[in-house]
This record gives C-alpha cells, structure tokens and sequence, in this order.
C-alpha cells in the first residue's frame, strides 16, 4: 500500500485537498442564525405620542417680502444683469453663478483683477479654485471687456 500511495503521491494529495474542502464547506453551511431580538423603546412601554409643537405650527408666517414696484419707464434687461461670464472658455454656469454671488458680473471686473484678487477669489471657488489662472481669464476678459472679438477667437478659438 506504501509503494501504491508513493507512486501516486500526487493523486493522494489531490484527494486530501478535495476532502478537506468538502469538510470545510458542510461546516460553513451549518452557521446558526442569530437569535431575533426584541428591540423596545419608549413607545414599547406604552408611552404617548409626543405633543405637537403648536408653538411652531400654528405660528403666523413671516413677514411676506413684497417686490418692488415694476418700473415702465426701465425695462430689465441682459445689460442689467451683467456680462455673459460664460463666454469665458473654462467659466460654465456653475463658477458664473459663484462669481455672481460674489459680486463679479462684468468683463472689465475681471480684466483689472491683481494676482491677490485672484487668489481672494480661488479661497472662496471651492471645487473650481484654480481655473482663472489655468485658462487665462484674465486675458480673456481683457479681449472680450475691450470689444476685440477678432483677437480673442485667434488666440482662444470660436465664441
């Protein structure tokens, strides 16, 4: 029997692996499930709902913020409201909004800014900290601030 399981000491050891995991599988399968536990609160016990904060609730609503009067002789218009900051290539709508909440609207602003005024403006962009430097708004500004669309679209491609 010795000489037949050193002659076939490969096949012996192929079968002791298989054994072995066919044990190691009919013990995993037999995991007991936890028992279920009764979780309690208070409302186990038979406490009451909590009160309705009536405070609150039946408040009378805030002051209503009436709108200014609409004036006939000036019409809003899109000069109003600024310059269309997202000609600017890398400025989308998310970053003009942010810009516009920062007080930011017009081309010019931006063409004047210093390297501090850039780096005031990065701490508050967040995500977008670092894109006025890395697609020149600056330059861009300046381009589109002076009217000179020619010189913008050769440098930075179609508006």
């Amino acid at each position: 029997m010795m000489e037949w399981i050193q002659a076939n000491a490969v096949l012996v050891g192929a079968i002791a692996v298989v054994l072995v995991l066919a044990l190691v599988f009919l013990l995993r399968g037999r995991k007991t499930l936890p028992e279920k536990r009764e979780y309690r609160d208070v409302l186990s016990e038979g406490a009451a709902p909590a009160a309705r904060n009536s405070a609150l609730i039946d408040a009378p609503p805030a002051a209503a913020i009436t709108p200014p009067p609409i004036m006939a002789e000036a019409p809003s218009t899109a000069a109003d409201e600024g310059d269309d900051l997202t000609r600017i290539k890398g400025l989308g709508p998310k970053i003009s909004a942010a810009l516009r909440a920062l007080g930011v609207t017009r081309y010019a602003e931006i063409a004047e800014w210093t390297e501090a005024d850039v780096a005031r403006i990065d701490a508050q962009l967040g995500a977008f900290a670092g894109r006025a430097t890395r697609d020149n708004w600056i330059e861009q500004a300046k381009l589109l601030a002076g009217g000179d669309t020619a010189a913008y679209e050769a440098k930075f491609g179609k508006l």
